[in-house]
């Protein structure tokens, strides 16, 4: 029969693998029966509680309670929405102000947190719900009235107008591309997943259904790992992972301080990487050290859930040039438009990706205005309502039909009278030895091109380097040395925040 809820997955890995390991966290583990209790526990506590399709906000660091509240939300009719405890409380203020959920599921410790965002009666303590007993009628009632295009999760991303934008994803979308997902990666059964990414991060819906569908085990990475290298590797070597999805700033940690070198994790026989272009010499580190293991380029922004191409690493290639973004996953049609609204086909021709299939989210959470501005009625056809949504990136075919990405639209600048691709001169950089990462930034109102980079070259060699390789209005005016690069909560480099250091300097 054709899955129609999320939960049909961890249905059937229950009845499947009852004792194996589902789940482990830095506390403990639990089996698929025991998470499959537990969410019905808590789904029976809600249920007749919330409306159906209502959000209930989730406040706990990540791990089986937040995956329990999860899934036991999702019993009672409702959809979650992670509140990551590592933002700032006014992030989150702001996320209830659009979100304006009615309960909050929390743990003790963060319990102080769930008091300044909502009010003490709809304040729900995991541990007290997960005491409750499970009621099968109340749960099939619930589960009767679903249908497979009722919202399973909800994410916020930064918006362009300074208020953060809830993406909307259905049981339906996670479904379609998690079948294809798992398919085409082979992940099984006998998989270690292990979990890089926050909860409020789509790279992390990939992790936890994938486990969920195929009866692998996840592994939640604790977060403090990620400032000590060794301990990392450390710790996916002791757990024998054999998966990897992480976003590529994490991979980059590993590789900038050589922590391959240390130790490898030679079970891993799946690396798949989104977020950000992969540089080069991180990625060759990262090959010459696994080169049995497979490397897969992801791309797709989370409104159309978790990912729309995928490019399988040719382990012959170099990719000097770049890696292409790949070709589209089953059921999703990827396609470049002109700003004109015409179709690109043309090799080297750069237009906005664009994708269409029953992946694409059910839009921005009360937020009708943003919805309609992105997800818009195919400009190819008017015989019919057919949405597509405009991810805002850049992308332009090579001569053999591959699709690579260019940047967003935001990141072309005009400087000194030319059009500029901010990525460009990053890959001219970052292609230099010696030099770790980069990342450049374009001040708007100073006209500014800024260069950040970890390495070891000087500032001067470096200026008088680039000027041999660039034409000398795509050299970066100013050139800063960094130990690191300041991160967002995904994982990618904040640059708000390297345009900010600058400023007070």
């Amino acid at each position: 029969m054709r899955t129609r809820n999320i939960l049909e997955y961890l249905e059937n890995s229950a009845a499947l693998f009852p004792t194996k390991t589902a789940v482990l966290d830095e506390h403990g583990n639990c089996s698929y029966q025991e998470l499959l209790e537990n969410c019905q526990r808590i789904g029976s506590s809600l249920a007749g509680k919330i409306p159906q399709g209502a959000p209930v906000a989730v406040l706990m660091e990540k791990g089986i309670p937040a995956l329990n509240a999860f899934w036991g939300i999702v019993y009672a009719g409702g959809f979650y929405v992670f509140f990551n405890p590592e933002l700032p409380l006014s992030r989150l203020e702001q996320i209830q102000k659009v979100l304006q959920a009615g309960l909050v599921i929390c743990d003790a410790p963060h319990r102080d947190i769930a008091a300044s965002l909502f009010a003490p009666e709809q304040i729900l303590l995991v541990d007290d719900l997960l005491s409750s007993p499970i009621n099968p009628e109340a749960l099939q009632q619930v589960r009767s009235r679903m249908i497979d295009t009722d919202p399973l999760y909800a994410n916020f991303t930064s918006g362009s107008t300074g208020v953060p934008k809830g993406v909307v994803v259905s049981h339906r979308s996670v479904i379609d591309f998690i079948e294809v997902f798992t398919e085409l990666f082979e992940i099984t059964e006998t998989d270690i997943v292990a979990n890089q990414a926050p909860f409020d991060f789509d790279v992390s819906v990939k992790d936890l259904y994938s486990a969920l569908k195929t009866g692998a085990t996840l592994v939640t990475v604790p977060r403090a790992l990620f400032s000590r290298p060794t301990e990392l590797l450390d710790f996916l070597c002791d757990h024998h992972v054999t998966t990897m999805i992480w976003a590529v700033s994490a991979l980059c940690l590993i590789s900038t301080f050589h922590g391959l070198d240390y130790r490898v994790p030679d079970t891993v026989e799946k690396v798949l990487f989104s977020g950000e272009v992969m540089p080069s010499k991180h990625l060759e580190s990262w090959r010459s050290h696994l080169p049995n293991a497979r490397f897969v380029n992801l791309y797709g922004p989370t409104e159309i859930t978790c990912n729309c191409t995928y490019h399988i690493l040719d382990p012959q290639r170099s990719y000097a040039d770049g890696i292409p973004i790949g070709r589209a996953f089953p059921n999703e049609q990827v396609f470049l438009l002109a700003e004109d609204g015409r179709e690109v086909t043309q090799p080297g021709t750069v237009g906005e990706i664009c994708v269409r299939g029953t992946a694409l989210a059910l839009g921005y959470y009360c937020a009708p205005e943003q919805t309609a501005a992105a997800f818009v009625q195919n400009p190819l056809h008017s015989r019919y309502p057919e949405r597509i949504y405009r991810t805002g990136d850049l992308g332009r075919y090579a001569e053999n039909g591959e699709l690579f990405f260019c940047g967003r639209k935001d990141f072309q600048i005009k400087h000194m009278g030319h059009r500029i691709e901010l990525e460009e001169i990053e890959r001219s950089i970052a292609n230099l030895p010696g030099i770790e990462r980069c990342c450049c930034v374009f001040d708007e109102k100073k006209q500014k091109l800024m260069g950040f980079y970890i390495g070891s070259w000087e500032k001067k060699e470096l200026y008088s380097e680039l000027r041999k390789r660039l034409p000398v209005f795509m050299v970066p005016g100013a050139l800063y040395p960094l130990t690191e690069f300041p991160l967002t909560k995904n994982g990618k480099i904040d640059r708000k925040s390297l345009m900010e250091r600058r400023e007070k300097k």
